[in-house]
């Protein structure tokens, strides 16, 4: 039985190729101050930031630049984009980049009239938002995340050594996202393949919990089976429109909260990658591919007929003669498979983590509570070793 819920996403999609076109007449909606959020670069060396500077410039706008984003923005960075929102009182946070960016301008878009340090308001007391919040825009040129069509924004903070996602309410949502699949097209391999395994991910965090036949299940089966059939496309031919697109489209619903209603999630591959984030700064994606096997393989068995159906459904296996643990296992053999066939990260020690991190690490990973099994600290460490 699917619980009760309230579900709003007052997010606004422009998506294929040329959306880049819908931004004007979503500017029109704002003032005239725009603070634009980018990462690295790679926008000016694609020609994206060219095309976004020529319409905020042809709509009139005042442009106050944010540049070097990074692939985990930082506290520091933070409290420079929060000053910089309220010193030139801007209108509207115009992120162009990954989910990186985006989480960057939402966290930016509740700090910046912060009566408090937003880091302790936030992330440290899991604070609701209680003063103005300047709207969010992006135009995504990464995918992986959901960033673009959800309130959630993680930071860290390496002085100690944590790394933190706060989910705001829908006032936080992005009020517009323009999504064109082409923009994903130079993105280098190693971001492309951590950000298909960050959306099966988010995908399996709603799918495994719960022991109820629901709607958002067979949502998210059909999600996974359709990223696992473009990823194979996408490794071999990146600029494969169909594949790419069908990627960013599955990335969006994954983390727009959709499949999440009626279902009590469970998040902790996300908390033991991203204290090993804290530690090493790793890419998203690949701290989860390296934990997630092992996390997996400790839970099958509380949740046993769940990762049967998992097999079943999403990897094809045949179940005919078979006990309901060998299916499980060889759903996860098959998940396994797939990570190595795209190139992913299988393990903590490509990432640097060494076994002196690894209490460290399980002391930055919170507990969640709404899987099949609540991990102790012993057990979180257990894990962590399994996947060295």
């Amino acid at each position: 039985m699917i619980g009760n819920f309230t579900y709003c996403n007052p997010t606004r999609l422009h998506f294929g190729e040329g959306a880049l076109q819908s931004l004007p007449q979503e500017l029109a909606q704002y003032g005239n101050r725009v603070l634009l959020c980018y990462g690295g670069g790679s926008i000016k060396k694609n020609g994206i930031y060219q095309q976004v500077i020529e319409i905020l410039e042809n709509s009139g706008k005042t442009v106050i630049e944010d540049p070097g984003v990074m692939p985990n923005p930082t506290v520091e960075k933070l409290y420079e984009g929060s000053r910089l929102a309220r010193e030139n009182q801007v209108d509207l946070i115009l992120a162009v980049g990954g989910g990186s960016v985006c989480d960057y301008a939402k966290a930016v878009s509740v700090s910046a009239y912060c009566e408090e340090d937003p880091w302790e308001k936030y992330y440290l007391r899991m604070e609701d938002v209680s003063c103005k919040i300047i709207p969010v825009g992006c135009v995504l040129t990464m995918v992986g995340t959901g960033s673009e069509m959800n309130g959630g924004a993680v930071i860290t903070n390496h002085a100690q050594k944590r790394k933190i996602g706060h989910v705001f309410g829908d006032k936080v949502f992005p009020k517009f996202s323009i999504l064109d699949p082409t923009f994903t097209y130079t993105l280098p391999q190693y971001q492309m393949v951590a950000g298909f395994y960050d959306i099966l991910n988010h995908i399996t965090e709603q799918y495994f919990s719960g022991e109820d036949d629901s709607t958002s299940d067979y949502i998210a089966e059909g999600l996974m089976r359709s990223l696992i059939h473009s990823s194979r496309i996408a490794v071999k031919t990146p600029t494969d429109y169909e594949a790419r697109s069908n990627i960013m489209w599955t990335a969006t619903w994954a983390l727009n909260t959709l499949i999440a209603q009626g279902k009590s999630t469970d998040w902790m591959v996300h908390m033991l990658g991203q204290s090993v984030g804290a530690y090493t700064d790793a890419t998203h994606g690949m701290t989860l591919a390296a934990v997630s096997l092992p996390y997996y393989r400790y839970i099958c068995p509380y949740g046993l007929a769940k990762f049967r159906r998992f097999a079943v459904n999403v990897w094809g296996v045949d179940p005919n003669g078979k006990t309901d643990e060998a299916i499980a296992q060889e759903g996860l053999a098959c998940m396994e498979s797939w990570m190595k066939e795209i190139g992913l990260v299988m393990n903590l020690t490509d990432l640097g983590v060494t076994e002196e991190m690894l209490e460290g690490i399980a002391d930055g990973t919170f507990v969640m509570e709404g899987g099949y099994k609540v991990l102790t600290r012993e057990e979180i460490l257990q894990i962590l070793r399994e996947s060295l």
